[in-house]
Order: structure tokens, then C-alpha cells, then sequence
């Protein structure tokens, strides 16, 4: 079969109309391949792994009848001559392949082995995509570049874009597939994903495999395009394919051509193949449901395996004889990797806490802080000049690490509130660079870019402002188990900075704190500096180590003149979860972060006038937090008040409060009391935020209150 030209879409007559699925129309007659063009070793070669693919969903779906594993599959059958093609054209080790859900054969193909698929489906200990961690029938093999993806349904267009931006700035020769299903494409992260390598020219494939349906859903509802690659005709540098997806030959052709557009620097490729799901979505679902008998028939008088079969025994390439020794030799060959897998361990119960996050290149017993004090003649930085300092030294330091955000890199804006000023007079638009107002691709091609190299480290702005975050949030929670479903093969190195908090008169979506989310996500660090030299201890830690921190910035303390210190020596590096004590004190212990410090050390100090000895902890690092250094003060002082800025009410302050009540029940003197923001949104009015967010009376009162009680 012809392979129809780029940007041509597939002739009108094999498009369903709109009220139709593509299989509800006449059965097509079965046609021969035409094995033109490829080798017959080869091509006999390539039927021995679509057969044994087959074979081996087959398998998967036995195991499922037994209850002995494979919990969730999704058959690919229909999908053969696509996925057997982007295997093939994909080269271990070297380039880059995110495969979806439903990519057996793909992977197959790729380079896992018959064992490492079958321990991948029972979850055994010995999966090498990360040991049973994550959900049966998602392949991956990370030493061959074989990524581990979740199960978000096409979030690894992101991922796949920012590791394309990396071989582009590296002038490697790799090229990126990201293999998705047609419904992916109604994602908005997908366009983000096409958008942005588009716009930046990135060696990266798309490959649509167009069965028709989202589960349940056909294509007419998902789309008004049936052919869904014409969406994204209007990018300038995205050159489009399209192939039968169910003919191994017309693929793979078409998947070379498109591996060489993308390669040539020209900017990306998208390959439309046009498929079937003939069977159903996967074992939780039963197309009986929603497709006809005449649909799922006129599919199998379309399966790719027969028609293979046939087609080389007409062609004289394999005689039957043959054909059924590969199949036997296939047969024999699951058998005896079944065999040696089923007896295998599963995952040690115990193992659970492991991986959840990389070691910090500075531990929590380093004494670091304490040991490098600054030098005599060293200036005086403002939260904000810690900051950037900060980041000037160590893109001083690695000269693979990068800075990209909104706004960051504007001739001479360079940030809006100025953090970034220099970063781009010094290190060039190649290393520090603006990003689409799209906070989601942001976040998810800088995990991305962290995968090509071991040595890169990725510093965004996630959102101009903390409250626009939230569309990132599923490339967020993304990194956080990106080490802990890969059983420690993968972690993004990245910091993501957020300008959090009000105090600015900024009303709505300009006042908003987020930690209390932030540190309900396990394998993620979160970060708020009060002071200038801890700004850069942290940053210089959470940059150097792997492992993606959240490192929140009040903006109300950029320039703060409270928050100012010397510039600390190179040396000095924050651990992760150290708390400092601001204030000694004997009386009650107050528990805050960020801004409040300030406001606890300046109602501490109107307390002492009254006879109550308040001691101060700013924690500085919320995930992990110190509970060593809160419990030890709190055992002394027998009471305690939790200050936080952001709404009382499912704020981070009620973690600790919480712990503290059940964990020091004995030694309180009066029940912990939590102090924040009102719960109402942050007006924009003066009058209005000086009411709503926390201020210093607020904890004076809840001072008195608690030492009252």
C-alpha cells in the first residue's frame, strides 16, 4: 500500500462520516501486503516478533482468566504495523521512546525481552520498569531510553518535548518518539506538547495511533476531525504523516521518513496511523456494549497478523512450514519464559518507603550552616539578591543547568519582580529562556530535559505567581513519583519556583499560598526561606540535588529589608529539613514559616512586655520538616501556636499541630493552637487584605489565648 504523502490526509472515502465509527462501514476486502522494499529476512524477521507480540497478549489475557496477574491490559491487536514499526525504528540506547498503555508490541520490538514483559505484567520484583510499582501493561526499560510513563493519559508529550529541547541544546543526533492514542489529542497539554516543539523545532515524533475510540467513546464525539493529525495542521514547522497503521511495511516507511524530517533539525514530525482496536479497550471493558457484530467482524477480516501470514506465503518468502516453526518456536519460547517468571518474588512488602525521594547532596546532619560563616567583608544581600545570587553561582558551577519561566528572559525585565535580573546578561538566551504562558508544559519539559543527561538541573519559574500554578499540577504530582515508580532509576533534577503569598495588595490569583497542597504529595520537597542567606542555602541545595523541589518565595520579602544578611560562603548549604530557632524562649513555642516569622518576632517582642517568653522556630523547609528541633522546644515550653499566612483551614500548620497533639499529648499545657489567613479568597481592597491575611495581633491574641488557657 502506497503511502500517502505529508500533509495529505488519508483519501475522504476511508474516513468514517461523523455519525459513524470507522468500522461501521462495508468490510473492506482483505488485501495482500506490499512487501516491496524490505528485505526477506527481514520481513520474516519482523512477523516472528508480531507473532510472538500476539502470543503474548494472548498470555496476558489467560493470566487474567487464572487471577494470577496482569491486572490491568489493553490488547493491541489491530495496532500491529505501527507499533512493530516505531520499535524497529527506535534505537536502544540512543534515542528516546515514551510508549503509551497500550504499546506491547511496541516495546517488544523496542528491545524488552519475553521475561521482562511477563514480570512486567504479573508485577513481579524483577520488572525492570520499576518492580511491581506500577500498573501491569505499562512497559519500560529505562537502561535502553525506554521511558517509564505514567498512566495520565498522554502527559509524556511533555516529558517527551523537554528531552527533544535537551538533544537540541546538546547538538545531539537522538531523535524523541512519543507514541499516544487518538483520544490523547483532546488533551490541552497534548497541543502545549506539539505547540512548543513546534515553535522551538525539536527532534521529537508524535505517533497517533488512531483506533477511533476512547474507551467507549468514538472519535466523532472525541473530535470534528476523524482524522485527528489534521488538528495540528496550522504549525508551521510540524510536518504531518499518515500510514496504514496496520501494515508493518507502509509504517515503517512512513516512521523513517518522519525519524529523518524530525532529525534534520526542521522541527518535529507527527505520524497519523490509521488503526483498529479489535478487541475491547482492555479487561475492565466489553465493546460488545457499544460496537456492532458486523463492526468487531469487518476488524478481523482487517487483522494485521493474517494478512502478514498470507502475504509472505504468497510472495514466496516463508512457506507454511516455515511460518509454523517460528510460531511453534514463539510458543515454546513464552512457555519457558513463564515458566522462570511465575516462581519469581514479588515486591517486598517492606519496600514500600523506598525510593520516595533521592539523598540531598547536603543530609539533614550536615553542619554546613553552622560551620561557614561569611566573610568579613562580605555584602549585604536582600532576599531577593540572595536569591539570584544564588542561581548565578551555580550556573557558574554546572554549566548544564538551565532557567526557563514566564517573563524570565525579556531583555531587561528579566522577571517580574526582578529575581532574575543578570541571569540573562550572563548566561544567554541558549540557558535562560521564556516559556509559553503555558505553566504545564513548563513544568513538564523540564522534567523532560532532566532525563538526556545525569548532570542537568532545571530551574523554572512555574508561574508568575503561586496561583497560577494549579493547571500544572498533574506534571507536578508526575515528579513526585517519578523516582518511586521507577524504583529509583529516574528522577527529574529540578527546582520550581513560585513568587507565593500576599501582602501586596494583590487580590485574587496574586495573593495565593499553596503549600498546603504542596505537601500533601509524597516525594516532593517544599521549601520557604524567611531570610536572605537561608534563600541561598536552600537553592544552593535544592539545585544541586536530584529530585524536584518546590521552592517557595514570599514576594512580600523580596526586597524586606528585615530579611537582609551578609552573602554566605560558597560553602554554605541549608540541609533539608533543619529548622532554625529566631527567638529562644520559655514560655510557648511558635511554629511558622515564611513571612510570619517576621510578624511572630515582632509579636514576640511586644509579649516580653507582658512577662511571656516566647520562642520562635521558622522551619524554612516544610517537607521534610523538623519535627526533632519543634518537638525538642515544645517539650519545654509545654504550649505551642502554629503561625502560618495561608487560610487556617487545611493549612500546613494543621500537619503540625496535629503531630504535636498526638505525639507530645503529655507534655502540653494547653491544646496547640493554629493561627492563619481567614477562609475567604484575599480582597483586593487594603482595607480588605489587611483584615484577611494573618497579622501580627492575630498571633498576639492566639499567644494570650493559649497562655490563658
Amino acid at each position: 500500500m502506497a503511502k500517502a504523502k505529508a500533509n495529505t490526509p488519508p483519501a475522504k472515502k476511508t474516513t468514517p462520516a461523523k455519525n459513524q465509527t470507522a468500522s461501521a462501514a462495508k468490510t473492506p476486502k482483505v488485501e495482500l501486503f506490499d512487501l516491496k522494499g524490505i528485505k526477506p529476512n527481514v520481513l520474516v524477521d519482523w512477523y516472528k516478533t508480531q507473532h510472538l507480540g500476539r502470543r503474548l497478549d494472548e498470555k496476558a489475557a489467560n493470566y487474567l482468566k487464572m487471577a494470577k496477574g496482569w491486572s490491568y491490559h489493553a490488547p493491541f491487536a489491530g495496532h500491529d504495523g505501527i507499533q512493530l514499526a516505531l520499535g524497529k525504528v527506535f534505537r536502544p540506547g540512543k534515542d528516546f521512546l515514551f510508549p503509551y498503555y497500550r504499546d506491547m508490541l511496541t516495546s517488544l520490538a523496542a528491545g524488552l525481552s519475553v521475561e521482562e514483559i511477563i514480570a512486567n505484567g504479573l508485577s513481579k520484583d524483577a520488572d525492570v520498569a520499576g518492580g511491581g510499582r506500577h500498573m501491569s501493561n505499562h512497559f519500560a526499560k529505562i537502561s535502553i531510553n525506554l521511558q517509564n510513563s505514567s498512566s495520565c493519559t498522554g502527559n509524556h508529550s511533555q516529558q517527551a518535548v523537554g528531552t527533544a529541547r535537551s538533544i537540541k541544546k546538546f547538538k545531539g543526533d537522538e531523535v524523541v518518539f512519543c507514541s499516544t492514542g487518538d483520544s490523547t489529542t483532546s488533551e490541552g497539554y497534548y497541543y502545549e506538547a506539539v505547540n512548543g516543539a513546534d515553535r522551538e523545532k525539536l527532534p521529537v515524533v508524535f505517533v497517533i495511533q488512531n483506533n477511533k475510540y476512547g474507551i467507549s467513546v468514538p472519535l466523532h464525539e472525541q473530535t470534528a476531525n476523524p482524522v485527528v493529525a489534521d488538528n495540528f495542521s496550522g504549525f508551521t514547522n510540524l510536518k504531518i504523516f499518515y500510514c496504514d497503521g496496520r501494515n508493518p511495511i507502509d509504517s515503517y516507511n512512513t516512521m523513517v521518513t518522519a525519524r529523518d524530517y524530525a532529525a534534520s533539525g526542521k522541527g518535529p514530525a507527527m505520524v497519523h496511523a490509521d488503526c483498529d482496536r479489535i478487541g475491547s479497550h482492555s479487561n475492565s471493558d466489553n465493546h460488545e456494549l457499544y460496537r456492532t457484530k458486523e463492526d468487531i467482524d469487518a476488524m478481523k477480516g482487517r487483522d494485521p497478523l493474517s494478512r502478514m501470514r498470507t502475504s509472505l506465503i504468497a510472495a514466496g518468502i516463508a512457506s507454511e512450514a516455515e511460518l509454523l516453526a517460528i510460531e511453534e518456536a514463539n510458543k515454546q519460547a513464552i512457555f519457558a519464559a513463564a515458566d522462570a517468571v511465575e516462581p519469581l518474588p514479588d515486591p517486598d512488602p517492606a519496600s514500600y518507603s523506598q525510593f520516595l525521594m533521592p539523598e540531598p547532596v547536603v543530609g539533614y546532619n550536615d553542619d554546613s550552616e553552622v560551620r561557614c560563616q561569611p566573610a568579613a567583608d562580605a555584602p549585604v544581600v536582600t532576599f531577593r539578591e540572595g536569591i539570584v545570587n544564588a542561581m548565578l553561582e551555580e550556573f557558574r558551577r554546572n554549566p548544564a543547568t538551565f532557567l526557563f519561566g514566564q517573563d524570565v528572559a525579556s531583555r531587561k525585565k528579566q522577571g517580574i519582580f526582578n529575581v532574575c535580573k543578570g541571569m540573562l546578561d550572563e548566561f544567554g538566551n541558549d540557558r535562560v529562556f521564556n516559556a509559553p504562558i503555558a505553566e504545564d508544559f513548563i513544568v513538564g519539559t523540564a522534567n523532560g530535559m532532566t532525563r538526556y543527561r545525569d548532570d542537568i538541573r532545571v530551574v523554572v519559574e512555574g508561574a508568575e505567581f503561586a496561583d497560577y500554578f494549579w493547571p500544572a499540577m498533574e506534571q507536578l504530582i508526575e515528579c513526585t513519583h517519578d523516582y518511586w515508580r521507577t524504583r529509583g532509576q529516574f528522577a527529574p533534577a529540578m527546582v520550581i519556583r513560585l513568587a507565593s503569598g500576599g501582602y501586596i495588595q494583590g487580590g485574587l490569583y496574586h495573593s495565593q499560598n499553596l503549600e498546603g497542597t504542596f505537601t500533601t504529595l509524597p516525594g516532593l520537597r517544599v521549601v520557604c526561606p524567611a531570610f536572605a542567606d537561608d534563600a541561598v542555602g536552600l537553592m544552593r541545595n535544592a539545585i544541586r540535588s536530584r529530585g524536584t523541589t518546590m521552592y517557595l518565595e514570599p514576594k512580600f520579602l523580596y526586597n524586606y529589608r528585615p530579611t537582609s544578611a551578609p552573602m554566605p560562603s560558597e560553602d554554605f548549604i541549608i540541609p533539608f529539613g533543619k529548622a532554625k530557632v529566631r527567638r529562644s524562649g520559655s514560655s510557648l513555642t511558635i511554629v511558622t514559616y515564611g513571612t510570619p516569622v517576621h510578624w511572630s518576632l515582632q509579636a514576640a517582642e511586644q509579649l516580653a512586655a507582658e512577662g511571656i517568653d516566647v520562642e520562635v522556630i521558622d522551619l524554612r523547609s516544610l517537607a521534610p520538616w523538623d519535627k526533632e528541633m519543634v518537638f525538642e522546644s515544645v517539650k519545654r515550653t509545654g504550649r505551642c501556636v502554629v503561625a502560618h499566612e495561608d487560610k487556617k483551614t487545611g493549612g500546613f500548620g494543621g500537619e503540625i499541630a496535629s503531630s504535636i497533639s498526638e505525639e507530645l499529648f503529655r507534655y502540653l499545657d494547653a491544646p496547640v493552637a493554629r493561627v492563619g489567613s481567614k477562609d475567604t479568597p484575599v480582597g483586593f481592597a487594603k482595607s480588605l487584605e489587611q483584615v484577611i491575611l494573618l497579622n501580627v495581633g492575630d498571633i498576639v491574641n492566639a499567644v494570650r489565648a493559649t497562655m490563658s488557657f
